[in-house]
């Protein structure tokens, strides 16, 4: 007998071995006409495979995350085919799912064109069509190796030589293609559908090392059905419309360079929106009881060694050796200057917890590639803190903090958030025990704090697991920036101690975390979410006084004087232009009020404002729009 305990509880017994489809026609027709694959035991399986003993089974489709990854998948296998079928003198590589989409790395002589994407999909189809059974089919490791030798594969066959001796190798067969892959997959190319485009090439190198050969990837997107493609493709034109290099070279917010690869150039209203939103964080972290500090930027090696990072992080350090033969590193991040902080003077339990917060300069090597305006950058701004606390107060402190984190967000008009639970990487630092202890904590200050968290294995820190904060966008984009993590490893590594209750010396819990993030990114996502459309309260120019003639010049310097005198803002526009271009030119460049002034507001001492956005425009006496706009361009936490 097998024993199947489905999701709700229940069991079904069986005589003998049973496939996930034969589960899924016993619970019902629609669901096995639905089912995709299977989760046994937490782990994905395809329909097919047979189950002999007791398990606890879950069907997928497309309605769930793993099913619409396995749909994702498949269409890089499918693509692969349809190339091979195509250039059967292509190698094909690597192709793994990837967030809203896939893709696959070839090996070809003649690079692809776009007009190749549109041959190669149009053959994706007629594969799909063709509803080719999709066999998983376990082979003797040498016999696979001289397989892909023989198909002219020599990547498959270095992927398999690499594996370990202990590996299953598993080769997919649909129709004449035959893959290398772990699985699962779908029953058949028929289940894929028709929901997928692609959409780019772009050179990656073998296994992401830039001293191997460089191969052509092409990326696609795949989706459960024609309505979510359409909705994903309608974004993406939207995102191209607010691509935040794009938006801040309009409003002359910013620029970049290759005399600084990887660095930003702030101009002066994009210095001004980072400083407002400095700011703003600044009056959060005081009025939280957070104390502000300052680390250098140049640290001995030696600290990033005791620490762990040099043997984990060095890779992406920029270091440097001195004449005297020192060994330094530009800081990649705070955390054990903090502890070094944190060292100076004898700490009691009494002044537990101390949360110590840092506007941190940072610099991280990122590959040239992997840049991306100021979204991903090597100098960036880190809102960092850590919290020194006891044990007991950890779930006190993750409450606070969670508090903190959502009042901010809905500041800045982020409303949904969800939130990510990463546990134990395969490369960290510490013991077992101590991860154990680490994510128990974690998990139960989660619970306290009212957070539904989704697993994201093996993501965590190297010193311990994290929460990751999540945030939806105008156009309905995810992007993480706030974490929160538990690690007893850093003032173990660290020797960092404190007088407890009883007299004796005890390791604090240190508790990293970040509201925003890096700055840089943060800003990037906030021009993007907003259009560079900001609420008063951020635009960097708030208005802009514009008279009609000449003759207004000085009531509309008056004007702006006022307004600077209530803390807006205020820019003058007095070129000799009609009116209509000066609207038109500041709409151009985001500015949110446009204030217009002539002969008879002079006369009767009142302003025109006009809103980015909108034809009309409301007459007010100038000391009613000064107090107006005052309020307006007040942060949210001062109202």
């Amino acid at each position: 007998m097998v024993a199947i305990t489905l999701p709700d509880g229940s069991v079904r017994s069986y005589n003998g071995p049973v496939t996930g489809l034969d589960i899924a026609r016993d619970i019902g027709a629609g669901l096995a006409k639905a089912a995709l694959a299977v989760k046994v035991n937490g782990a994905m399986w395809d329909l097919t495979r047979t189950l002999t003993e007791d398990a606890r089974v879950a069907v997928v489709t497309a309605k769930d995350e793993d099913g619409v990854h396995l749909l994702r998948h498949d269409a890089a296998h499918v693509m692969a085919e349809a190339v091979k079928e195509l250039y059967p003198d292509t190698q094909v590589t690597i192709g793994p799912a990837i967030d809203n989409g896939f893709y696959y790395d070839f090996a070809r002589e003649t690079p692809f064109s776009t007009d190749d994407l549109d041959v190669i999909e149009e053959r994706m189809r007629d594969i799909v069509a063709r509803d080719e059974a999709i066999v998983r089919e376990v082979w003797d490791r040498n016999k696979a190796i001289a397989f892909f030798e023989k198909q002219g594969e020599a990547y498959k066959a270095e992927i398999i030589r690499d594996l370990p001796e202990s590996e299953t190798i598993t080769l997919y067969r649909q129709g004449a293609f035959i893959d290398l892959c772990r699985g699962p997959h779908l029953p058949s190319t028929g289940k894929l559908g028709t929901a997928f485009k692609l959409m780019k090439v772009a050179g990656a190198y073998w296994r992401g090392k830039s001293d191997n050969e460089m191969l052509q990837r092409i990326y696609g997107t795949a989706w459960p059905s024609k309505k979510d493609l359409d909705a994903y493709l309608t974004m993406l034109e939207e995102a191209e419309k607010r691509d935040h290099r794009r938006i801040g070279r309009e409003m002359d917010l910013f620029h970049q360079q290759e005399e600084a690869v990887g660095s930003v150039f702030w101009h002066a209203k994009g210095w001004t929106l980072y400083r407002t939103v400095t700011a703003y964080m600044r009056r959060r972290l005081e009025a939280a009881g957070y104390e502000e500090v300052k680390t250098p930027q140049l640290v001995d090696y030696s600290l990033w060694e005791a620490s762990g990072h040099a043997d984990k992080f060095a890779e992406n350090m920029f270091t440097i050796k001195t004449q005297d033969d020192r060994h330094l590193a530009v800081k990649p991040m705070n955390c054990p200057c903090h502890v070094q902080i944190f060292r100076q003077g004898i700490k009691s339990y009494r002044d537990l917890p101390l949360r110590m917060a840092e506007f941190g300069s940072c610099h991280r090597y990122e590959p040239s590639g992997a840049l991306h305006g100021i979204m991903r950058v090597r100098a960036f701004t880190q809102d960092d803190a850590h919290i020194f606390c006891t044990e007991d107060q950890i779930t006190s402190e993750t409450i606070a903090f969670c508090h903190l984190l959502k009042a901010v967000y809905q500041d800045f008009g982020f409303t949904e958030v969800r939130v990510k639970f990463s546990d134990r990487p395969a490369k960290r630092a510490g013991t077992d025990e101590t991860w154990d202890k680490a994510e128990a904590a974690l998990l139960e200050a989660s619970k306290a704090a009212g957070l539904e968290t989704t697993l994201n294995p093996g993501e965590g820190a190297f010193y311990g697991p994290k929460l990751e904060f999540v945030l939806k966008d105008a156009i309905g984009r995810d992007w993480q920036c706030g974490t929160l993590q538990v690690d007893f490893v850093l003032p173990e590594r660290l020797d960092a101690a404190y007088v407890a209750e009883d007299g004796q010396k005890k390791r604090p819990v240190m508790l990293h975390r970040a509201v925003l993030g890096s700055f840089e990114r943060f800003l990037g996502i906030l021009i993007e979410n907003f259009a560079g459309r900001f609420p008063l309260w951020l635009a960097p120019v708030q208005a802009v006084v514009a008279p009609i003639v000449s003759d207004a010049d000085e009531y509309a310097e008056e004007v702006a004087a006022e307004l600077r005198a209530a803390g807006l803002r205020v820019e003058t526009d007095l070129r000799n232009e009609k009116i209509n271009a000066k609207v038109r030119e500041h709409s151009l460049a985001k500015v949110p009020v446009i204030v217009v002034v002539g002969r008879r507001e002079a006369e009767n001492r009142t302003v025109a404002l006009r809103r980015l956005g909108s034809d009309k425009q409301e007459v007010l006496a100038l000391a009613e729009a000064q107090a107006k706009l005052r309020a307006e361009a007040k942060a949210p936490d001062l109202g």
